[in-house]
């Protein structure tokens, strides 16, 4: 009898949790990570094997662990002093890498850096913009020098279920910030998983992709049709250089490009369930109808 795939799936979160159903759904078993008692027990309700992990908490199993695996993905995000999963569990990880059939690394866009609204594809150079997009940069390359290099998956801004436009208008912390020309890409979280899946099918280690839909858009207009959608007047616009943001939203607007994603199409087959906002925001209201 065949056993059945295993992926080690470090960090748990938004995405990976939507790969991890889609993957249980397929007969596959799901071991991953989550850095705090109560999220994991969220988690285990789902039927998914849960170990707590983060970079002052590693994992004293692991190598046991990983022999058991057959895939791994990571969707930590660095941090200042670096990406905690190789800090932590780069020999682990190398030691399994020879019987590991794919390797997977969600990173971001931002490694691009700014363009000013020009495009960008994976032979883009590399030159990012702030520091979390350096620290992302020198993730991905940590990432490709394993012995089996990783897949890098960069992915543009997420939404889908309880984390879309509809859910900032509903919430009334909408903003219509204006700056011109400003563009963002995005992708739905399940056209990511047919992404990964489809690179599970056909793997080829050290490849980077971009995910994200074909329409990268200004964010004020992305309100303006959530609210449209919702019957709500949409909130003032406001100048940029006058909106009350974060300093980490802020620094979004720090890079303006729009993102090829030939190469998941001509590579991977993949054909876009959300090719644009559009689609995505008018499904969800559909689903949550």
């Amino acid at each position: 009898m065949t056993e059945k795939p295993h992926l080690f799936c470090f960090g748990l979160g938004y995405t990976a949790l939507a790969l991890a159903r889609a993957l249980v759904g397929r007969g596959w078993r799901i071991t991953g990570t989550c850095r705090d008692a109560a999220h994991a027990e969220e988690v285990r309700k789902l039927g998914l094997e849960i170990v707590i992990f983060d970079r002052d908490h590693p994992i004293a199993d692991l190598d046991l662990r990983l022999a058991g695996a057959t895939h791994l993905l990571s969707s930590v995000p660095p941090d200042e002093r670096g990406d905690p999963v190789l800090d932590v569990h780069a020999a682990a990880i190398a030691g399994a890498a020879s019987h590991l059939q794919w390797i997977g690394y969600l990173s971001t866009t931002g490694v691009y850096g700014d363009r000013q609204g020009g495009w960008v594809d994976e032979s883009s150079a590399l030159t990012p913009t702030g520091d979390r997009g350096r620290r992302r940069l020198a993730a991905e390359t940590a990432w490709l020098a394993l012995p089996q290099a990783a897949h890098l998956f960069r992915l543009a801004g997420i939404y889908g279920p309880g984390r879309s436009a509809l859910d900032t208008v509903r919430s009334g912390k909408a903003k219509r910030v204006v700056k011109p020309g400003q563009v963002f890409s995005r992708i739905h979280v399940e056209d990511i998983v047919q992404v990964l899946l489809a690179s599970i099918a056909h793997p080829n280690p050290g490849a980077a992709y971009n995910v994200c839909d074909d329409d990268a858009a200004d964010p004020a207009e992305v309100i303006t049709y959530a609210c449209r959608l919702l019957n709500v007047a949409p909130p003032p616009e406001v100048l940029f250089a006058e909106a009350a943001l974060s300093p980490m939203a802020r620094s979004f607007y720090d890079d303006n490009k729009r993102v090829r994603n030939d190469r998941i199409k001509r590579e991977l087959g993949v054909v876009l369930q959300y090719p644009d906002y559009r689609t995505g925001l008018t499904t969800l209201l559909a689903a949550q109808s």
